[in-house]
């Protein structure tokens, strides 16, 4: 089982930046591929950012310039760090794993709420 453990959410004003961090714990044999998605009230979820095995990295259109995802591949920590915040960055911000156990499984966090307002 794989357990995933979001933190660093918050409320931040516009153009202000907060850091989301996601700690991965179990028995993992490896990682494939982390991930962050959000989901904001009446919409449906969306990928915000993706981080390969390799550090390779795709960003939303929406979030190009602004966001940076990265990881710990040691220590099995991921980050997302948000700069210039917008109002409509507010949302559940949710991690994703691909991971292999006793298989190749897709994981996710309970979310973590960002706020973003004046």
């Amino acid at each position: 089982q794989v357990q995933l453990v979001e933190s660093g959410g918050g409320l931040a004003q516009p153009g202000g930046s907060l850091r989301l961090s996601c700690a991965a714990s179990g028995s993992i044999f490896s990682i494939i591929s982390m991930a962050w998605y959000r989901q904001a009230p009446g919409k449906e979820r969306e990928s915000v950012a993706r981080i390969t095995s390799s550090n390779n990295t795709n960003y939303a259109n929406s979030v190009k310039g602004r966001f940076t995802i990265s990881r710990d591949n040691a220590n099995r920590w991921m980050y997302l760090q948000m700069n210039s915040l917008k109002p409509e960055d507010t949302a559940v911000y949710y991690c994703n794993v691909v991971a292999l156990t006793e298989s190749l499984k897709n994981y996710w966090g309970q979310g973590t709420q960002v706020t973003v307002s004046s």
